[in-house]
């Protein structure tokens, strides 16, 4: 038997037997091809005051290259909701269309549980521009911001956060984007998304008013090989950023001290392929828990294959359990826990391995303790 044919025998067959694992379910959300898209990309994934979950993602319309790669690309951000914790999807709605051959992309959310607004704020790039290729003081590239007040049902007009998520004045600062996914509203009530600039460069944007107005935050130091970035917060209070570097097969880490004004200089962290990754907090021993976990998705390669859940018993310093949620081609996730304790992740898939490792699929995936901690697991 050839090793192309062998590969194929062994992914179909992990993919049979998760599909068979009563701990797992999978749910496809966004399915290539579909409403007039070519593919979709970049899931976002949020959780509404009503329990509602909103899936966001990209929708690509030509084909699936980033924004800018293609001259003539619509990329437009778009919604698909559950009121049954992701066991059936609302038909697709187009939450933002910039235009003809403009793109909507990079969303971060962000639930403030005082007013019950679900803010969504993302990066609007004009035809054919990229944030590599925005000129730096224009408006090739801009932040926009809105908010639903209703679940998910209904949303704001955009609120132009450019000035804010980029230094205007910097010649060198060519355009910010959000996320993927990860904003957090802490216990003190600040509204808190996670940034990255080109070049590259980390940060987050905030609010002190439930989004009245935003400021930015300082650069991670040493982020300059960093961008994709989640946001965390800690028990005791601190906030961790959890970040996607381009150079070498680490996760980077910083902490900061107070509320992401600024940050401690970029670690090391997990061991993981270059993607855009999950960070949730699962349980919190003052919050009655038995215990602090937090709960890490992403590839765990080589390359992006492999899809596996981590969790952290020491506040990110290291992950000691490791269980796979899908074996073939995957990348980008993102997660959020339901009000029932279990976890729910939206993330990319290749719908048809066999082939070839084409990234064409969004899925939800729910799963709760029983898979990450089997009761004959010696660390309970």
């Amino acid at each position: 038997m050839k090793i192309q044919h062998l590969v194929t025998f062994f992914w179909l067959f992990a993919c049979a037997a998760l599909a068979k694992d009563p701990q797992l379910e999978h749910v496809n959300v966004y399915t290539a091809g579909d409403d007039g898209y070519k593919t979709y990309r970049i899931p976002a994934l949020e959780i509404a005051p009503d329990g509602t979950l909103l899936a966001f993602a990209e929708g690509r319309k030509q084909s699936g290259r980033d924004p800018g790669d293609d001259k003539e690309q619509d990329v437009e951000l778009v919604l698909k909701r559950s009121t049954d914790d992701g066991k059936t999807w609302s038909a697709m709605k187009i939450i933002e269309d910039p235009g003809r051959y403009w793109s909507a992309a990079n969303v971060s959310t962000v639930v403030d549980r005082d007013t019950g607004k679900i803010w969504v704020v993302d990066l609007r790039c004009g035809p054919g521009l990229s944030m590599r290729a925005s000129r730096p003081g224009t408006n090739d590239t801009q932040t926009m911001a809105r908010f639903s007040s209703d679940n998910g049902v209904t949303w704001s007009e955009p609120i132009d956060l450019t000035a804010v998520a980029r230094d205007m004045e910097d010649h060198d600062w060519n355009a910010s984007a959000t996320g993927v996914g990860g904003g957090i509203q802490t216990t003190g009530g600040r509204l808190l998304v996670p940034c990255f600039r080109h070049p590259f460069g980390v940060f987050a944007i905030y609010s002190d008013d439930h989004g009245q107005s935003w400021s930015r935050g300082e650069l991670v130091p040493g982020s300059d090989v960093a961008n994709e970035s989640q946001l965390i917060e800690l028990a005791d209070g601190r906030i961790m950023l959890d970040m996607r570097q381009e150079k070498g097969p680490w996760r980077g880490r910083s902490i900061s001290g107070d509320g992401g004004e600024t940050w401690s200089e970029l670690v090391n962290s997990q061991k993981v392929s270059r993607c855009a990754c999950a960070i949730e907090r699962l349980t919190l021993k003052s919050a009655g828990d038995d215990r602090n976990r937090i709960l890490w998705t992403g590839p765990k390669g080589p390359g992006r294959i492999t899809l596996v859940a981590r969790l952290s018993y020491d506040e990110g310093e290291s992950y000691p359990v490791e269980k796979v949620l899908y074996q073939p081609p995957a990348a980008y996730s993102d997660l959020v826990v339901l009000k029932d304790g279990t976890a729910g992740c939206l993330w990319e898939r290749a719908q048809n391995p066999e082939v070839g490792n084409k990234i064409d699929n969004i899925c939800f995936t729910r799963f709760g303790l029983s898979h990450l901690e089997p009761q004959s697991e010696s660390n309970r």
